[in-house]
């Protein structure tokens, strides 16, 4: 199934644009739902909207690309994000504005303790708060940690799909590429983090301070203790295994999503 385009304004138009049109996701706030899937790439973002009955695009604007759909008899909003916290708070924020009062993210990650394989799954709990954008927000003794209604949901609906996970911290960091200073990352490694990633913390953060919630699960993309290189030369995301794993997520998340809607049961 392709997801249908919806007519939309252009993003520099002003006559017939909606007046509650968020500007920039460019997606009315009357067309979001209470409960929203946000990942970083809009391809990931269609492949949720495949997995939704009667799919429809509402939304485009630079990575910000947004859908709406039904599963299990509830209306859900998927939303891209980009890469990194600073422009995926652009998206958190606006999705909140428009009214969603729950949000689930669905990523990858990099293990950063020995035996997790790629493409396993990781429920985050919580957050290390190295994004580099939530202490814009709130000081840095403001928790980022997981709303366990949401993990909770997450954790059924992985057992529902028969999807093995694991629960913990996270770090998440705010630069991908190594530099000359070595990675923030390290200096939590033995100290609880399973994997690092880009934006969880700074989406706990943002959904607490609004009085909603949110949760994350993760999709491991390589391990950085064990075979992954420095200077990430030998990083490809794109491999089968990768993949699979990344499937598998995408439906724990809408399972999830639809049950935190008030759907059907997964």
């Amino acid at each position: 199934m392709t997801p249908t385009d919806a007519e939309s304004t252009p993003p520099d138009a002003v006559d017939g644009a909606p007046a509650d049109r968020l500007p920039i996701l460019c997606v009315s706030a009357a067309a979001l739902t209470p409960v929203a899937i946000v990942v970083g790439d809009p391809e990931r973002a269609a492949r949720l909207a495949d997995l939704l009955e009667s799919p429809e695009r509402i939304g485009a604007n630079r990575e910000y690309v947004t859908f709406s759909g039904l599963r299990n008899g509830a209306r859900l909003t998927v939303a891209s994000h980009g890469v990194g916290a600073a422009g995926a708070n652009v998206c958190f924020a606006e999705l909140l504005r428009g009214g969603v009062r729950t949000l689930l993210r669905a990523g990858t990650c990099g293990a950063i303790v020995e035996g997790l394989r790629d493409g396993e799954l990781i429920i985050a709990t919580s957050a290390v708060r190295e994004d580099a954008v939530s202490d814009h927000l709130m000081p840095p003794a403001y928790p980022a940690v997981a709303d366990t209604g949401v993990t909770a949901a997450l954790r059924a609906a992985a057992r529902a799909a028969g999807a093995p996970v694991r629960e913990g911290m996270v770090v998440t960091e705010a630069n991908f590429y190594p530099g000359s200073a070595p990675p923030r990352w390290q200096r939590y490694r033995g100290y609880g983090p399973l994997a690092v990633e880009m934006e969880l913390s700074s989406l706990f953060v943002i959904a607490a301070m609004n009085g909603a919630r949110a949760g994350g699960i993760l999709a491991v993309d390589g391990n950085l203790v064990e075979t992954r290189r420095a200077d990430m030369s030998d990083y490809d995301p794109h491999r089968g295994v990768v993949r699979e794993g990344v499937d598998r997520m995408l439906e724990v998340t809408v399972r999830a999503a639809a049950a935190l809607a008030g759907g059907e049961a997964a």
